[in-house]
């Protein structure tokens, strides 16, 4: 199974170099998943999602995210996300979908 991951900012820039790094995470410990990012006001076009990662500039519309979709909706630690720690990242966002029951422990 592919979890998808997306990732959302003001302009969908630098959410963008995070996702490079997550790849790269995903790909060293064999994590099926599919990340892309979009600038928040894009987000409405996109359906099929396992998860919301925002970046910490815009988490003040996580409320409304949350009314809006049916999946987990976070915002990423603001150390993490300006050290561009895909790694961390997309731990945290796995420890979430596996709470959530999206994900089970051999997908890690």
């Amino acid at each position: 199974m592919t979890y998808k991951i997306m990732l959302a900012c003001a302009g969908g820039f630098s959410t963008s170099m995070l996702v490079t790094q997550m790849k790269k995470a995903a790909k060293k410990e064999n994590i099926d998943v599919e990340i892309n990012a979009v600038a928040e006001s894009a987000l409405n076009n996109y359906d099929d999602l396992d998860i919301i990662l925002l970046g910490p500039q815009v988490g003040h519309i996580k409320p409304e995210l949350e009314k809006e979709f049916s999946i987990p909706v976070r915002v990423i630690d603001q150390m993490d996300y300006g050290m561009m720690n895909g790694e961390k990242v997309l731990n945290d966002a796995m420890k979430v979908l596996k709470g959530a029951g999206k994900a089970n422990d051999s997908s890690k």
